[in-house]
């Protein structure tokens, strides 16, 4: 493929001129704030995900689209406020950079990617406007299992982790014996094993992380092999006629069985 800079150029200054227009003479794009289209950023950021999952190209190239325009979008309602315009935006993130990729802008030397994450962080903490903590950088309504994974993530880059992977194991078993001691007291204290589940969930997700898995993915491609199975189960009964609610334990099995071997 052949990269052409000013076609590239030129395609997003048309977009930008799009962007003008739609905001000028569309009711709907007129009437719109940053805080209406939120929701609408997140769907498409989820769906630019399963493009991804789905190992669709082409989809995630009309998915990044989509997002590309939320982005010039909100640029578009700073530049109406008089505050910053799509040009901040690229510059903060520019300048952002190459003040974070000292060992390919500056002098600093690096040893591996393991390094260039830790200093990573360790800039971010030292930007004046920047989050003056380490897990302050982690947006609080981020996915559960996709925030405990960032934020293990950033307390690694700064050195509190396991000193071999193998000990997280012992952690894993500790969490899942107070999770059972709890739900075997059976006293209608929820919470209580509410907490011991988090934990052990926050455990296997270090685990996870330390042998190089993505559990955000793993639990995905399970959630989907899921779907593939139980919907071949429940169009198997719709065929003959039944309900699965009036089948045995051990009939659905069956079918299940036989949608696994079938590779689904």
């Amino acid at each position: 493929m052949n990269i052409d800079r000013e076609k590239q150029k030129a395609a997003f200054g048309r977009l930008l001129d799009i962007m003008d227009r739609l905001r000028a003479e569309c009711p709907w794009d007129r009437k719109q704030t940053m805080e209406s289209l939120r929701p609408n950023t997140i769907e498409e950021v989820y769906e630019l995900s399963d493009a991804i999952m789905s190992q669709n190209h082409k989809n995630v190239a009309k998915e990044l689209g989509d997002v590309l325009l939320h982005v010039v979008f909100y640029s578009k309602i700073l530049e109406e406020n008089g505050e910053y315009d799509i040009e901040s935006v690229i510059n903060f993130l520019c300048d952002k950079l190459i003040y974070r990729h000292p060992h390919v802008f500056s002098s600093t030397e690096v040893s591996g990617a393991e390094q260039v994450v830790s200093n990573w962080e360790q800039l971010k903490i030292k930007e004046k406007d920047g989050n003056k903590r380490i897990l302050s950088g982690v947006p609080g309504a981020m996915p559960s299992l996709i925030k405990s994974y960032r934020m293990q993530e950033k307390a690694h880059a700064v050195g509190f982790d396991w000193e071999r992977k193998e000990q997280v194991w012992d952690k894993v078993k500790e969490e899942l014996g107070e999770f059972e001691a709890e739900l075997r007291k059976g006293d209608g204290q929820d919470r209580d094993a509410e907490g011991e589940l988090g934990d052990l969930l926050f455990s296997i997700v270090n685990a996870a992380r330390l042998y190089g898995l993505d559990p955000d993915t793993a639990l995905d491609r399970t959630c989907e092999k899921f779907r593939r199975r139980f919907t071949y189960l429940e169009e198997h009964t719709i065929r003959q006629g039944r309900d699965l609610k009036e089948m045995s334990l051990a009939e659905m099995d069956e079918i299940w069985n036989e949608a696994k071997a079938r590779g689904l």
